[in-house]
């Protein structure tokens, strides 16, 4: 059964790869395809929580990334101005209560390794999706380049701008949330012997800001080296036009952060190039599958990136989907109900609370975000979650 399934996954990103690997473990017949002409290291840094560490770890690759990546240890929530620790998150601690590590790492570097571990021929690059369309108990999967394939189910892992998205419900842009993410990475050595004051950081401001409006600065160590160091904000910007990145110079960001820390002046003043990105942002999709075809990560349910979990989301997705495939008995429609039913809910909370910004500012018990494990949480059942919905309301 396994191996006369084809299974389509539209994306090379975290979500698709780690769904494909999780396939090829389990021996199904799948073919990735990604738009791209090749993967390269591209992207920003990516913090990995213990419940997507917990995922690394059930495939067998985390000990990969805990070889490039850094393990902090001290992440420090501070006062704008000031550098005041407003709580210092428990990561020795956390790591042992959930059992596995809290981990910085470039996102092409986590690419890469998930990559590895999928075998070449099953994904194929250069492969930009422009339809579907049901033929004879398949979806025809039709590409810019003229190619097409058949498929049993489609899985469109193809992000916040996802085609696989726009076919299932209608072309519709996502919205620009009124906030910009300033990025920048480049070699430690630029800061000198200037040292920052812990492995990561966020800097918050209050209402004593002068512009008196929300923004914070993010800052960590991309390598187990310490050689690279990268930081992004999330800075209000209500003029920016376009859905697309965009270069700044050093004078705009300083303006917008002025009177911050002196680690935040200095790791500014220290980029030899700072880019600016729109965040964007979606509702919660009622609808997350129909027929053959079904969504995950970025393409259902984008968010701010505020509490370091857009990518814990679509590996999460990943690993869910691939239980209720893996269990469905040739019932892919269930299968999907079963996995919509057992992930919408935490991934609306998710993206609720990280568009809010307010999560770890002050000392917070992260358990239920943290000591989730997408591989052995139990599976409930739609009907079952309908009833205890009703008992809730009920009481």
């Amino acid at each position: 059964m396994k191996e006369k399934l084809k299974i389509a996954v539209v994306g090379a990103g975290l979500g698709g790869l780690t769904l494909a690997i999780l396939l090829e473990k389990a021996g199904y017949n799948y073919t990735v395809y990604e738009q791209a002409p090749q993967l390269t290291r591209l992207g920003a840094g990516i913090n990995l929580y213990p419940n997507t560490t917990q995922v690394m770890k059930a495939i067998g690759l985390l000990d990969q990334m805990l070889a490039v990546g850094n393990r902090p240890e001290s992440w420090l929530n501070r006062e704008w101005d000031t550098g005041r620790v407003y709580f210092a998150q428990l990561e020795d601690e956390w790591e042992e209560q959930f059992g596995a590590p809290h981990l910085h790492l470039h996102r092409g570097d986590l690419q890469s390794i998930l990559s590895n571990a999928v075998p070449a021929h099953r994904v194929q690059f250069g492969k930009c999706l422009a339809g579907l369309d049901e033929k004879g108990g398949m979806t025809r999967l039709t590409f810019t380049d003229g190619s097409t394939a058949d498929a049993d189910i489609v899985i469109g892992a193809d992000g916040v701008n996802s085609v696989v998205r726009d076919i299932l419900l209608g072309p519709e842009l996502p919205t620009y949330s009124g906030t910009v993410a300033y990025r920048a990475q480049y070699p430690t050595k630029l800061l000198g012997d200037y040292k920052v004051g812990s492995d990561g950081a966020k800097f918050w401001s209050d209402d004593r800001h002068p512009a008196k409006e929300d923004r914070h600065l993010i800052m960590y160590y991309l390598t187990k080296a310490r050689d690279e160091i990268y930081f992004v904000t999330g800075s209000p910007d209500p003029n920016f036009e376009g859905l697309s990145p965009v270069d700044v110079d050093h004078a705009e960001m300083l303006e917008h952060y002025e009177g911050f820390h002196e680690d935040v002046i200095r790791l500014i003043k220290a980029a030899p190039h700072i880019s600016k990105w729109p965040l964007l942002v979606r509702k919660p999709l009622s609808l997350w599958s129909r027929g053959r075809i079904v969504l995950l990560g970025d393409a259902c349910h984008p968010m701010k990136p505020h509490m370091g979990q857009g990518a814990g989301m679509a590996i999460e997705d990943a690993a869910v989907l691939f239980r209720c495939i893996d269990t469905a008995a040739g019932d892919y429609s269930g299968a999907f109900d079963l996995y919509r039913a057992n992930r919408f809910e935490r991934t609306s909370r998710v993206q609720a609370l990280s568009n809010r910004n307010i999560w770890m500012r002050y000392p917070t018990d992260p358990t239920w975000c943290y000591g989730y494990n997408a591989m052995t949480v139990p599976l409930v059942s739609p009907a079952r979650q309908v009833a205890a919905g009703q008992q809730a309301t009920a009481a």
